[in-house]
């Protein structure tokens, strides 16, 4: 049992000093000498810095107590620890470690691209280990408890939409607001392929009266299998086939297809899966 708990201890360690070393990279090399904020409390502290030259990791640290403090209810005494040990070490790599090493300073694009990846890579990390950087994920949490009927993805677009149009006032430049809108898509882009799996694909809902036939041609012409399934319409009551097929999304296509030649009446629903397990796909 110890051992397993030291081992736990020392993962979680190991995974906080590379997503720190990531997460500094994306703010420190990239966004920082870029002059544009991402979203998150990790943009407010990149212009905190350009304003007063306020350390970054510092400031990050100091935006997210009143935050810690006041979702601690609702997000668990647990997580609250993780992210704070996960905060102390990005604010020794941001503050105490990067200054001391050469920065990017070519095209500003490129800085925001390779930001978004970097960030990316760092907080897939963090999540990975069940802590994460603070800022927005506090956020998120408070503004759900006292708005429940909201979305997710509404709050995050809309705080960090907030934070984005800032740096056009702070940077004095339109620029500054389009590549941080394009290292914040980018960063998301690469937490989901990190944390859900290259093996991403398409799953695909064929209701038909020629199951048989589909799964047949689409076995044949593209080497996918398929299961078939009985269902009951509940408008017709009618008994009817459901074919589901576990396909790339490059296949996706030629699959609607088969479906659509050989049943002309063929109700196709076209879905995207975060990962995809078993024989054909990766294990």
């Amino acid at each position: 049992m110890k051992v397993a708990k030291i081992k736990n201890m020392a993962l979680d360690l190991l995974y906080d000093i590379i997503g720190s070393f990531f997460y500094a990279v994306g703010i420190y090399t990239f966004a920082k000498m870029a002059n544009f904020a991402p979203g998150g409390l990790s943009g407010v502290a990149l212009m905190l810095n350009y304003l007063w030259k306020f350390p970054i990791g510092l400031t990050t640290v100091v935006l997210n107590i009143p935050l810690m403090l006041i979702s601690a209810k609702i997000l668990g005494k647990h997580f609250i620890l993780k992210t704070i040990k996960t905060m102390l070490f990005c604010m020794v790599f941001l503050d105490i470690i990067f200054p001391h090493f050469p920065a990017y300073s070519g095209s500003q694009f490129m800085a925001a691209l390779y930001s978004g990846i970097f960030l990316g890579i760092g907080l897939a990390f963090f999540y990975m280990r069940g802590s994460s950087s603070g800022g927005t994920d506090f956020l998120i949490m408070v503004v759900r408890k006292l708005r429940p009927h909201l979305s997710i993805g509404i709050i995050t677009m809309s705080i960090d939409l907030v934070i984005i149009l800032a740096g056009w006032r702070v940077f004095g430049n339109v620029d500054a607001v389009l590549c941080g809108l394009s290292a914040t898509l980018m960063t998301s882009l690469v937490i989901d392929k990190i944390m859900y799996g290259m093996g991403s694909g398409t799953l695909i809902i064929i209701v038909t009266d020629c199951a048989q036939e589909i799964a047949q041609r689409i076995g044949e012409m593209i080497g996918r299998g398929s299961t078939k399934i009985r269902a009951k319409g509940s408008y017709t009551d009618e008994d009817r086939d459901v074919l589901l097929c576990a396909c790339s999304k490059s296949q996706a296509y030629m699959v609607r297809r088969v479906a659509q030649e050989l049943d002309k009446s063929a109700f196709v629903m076209i879905t995207e899966t975060n990962e995809v397990f078993g024989e054909g796909f990766h294990d």
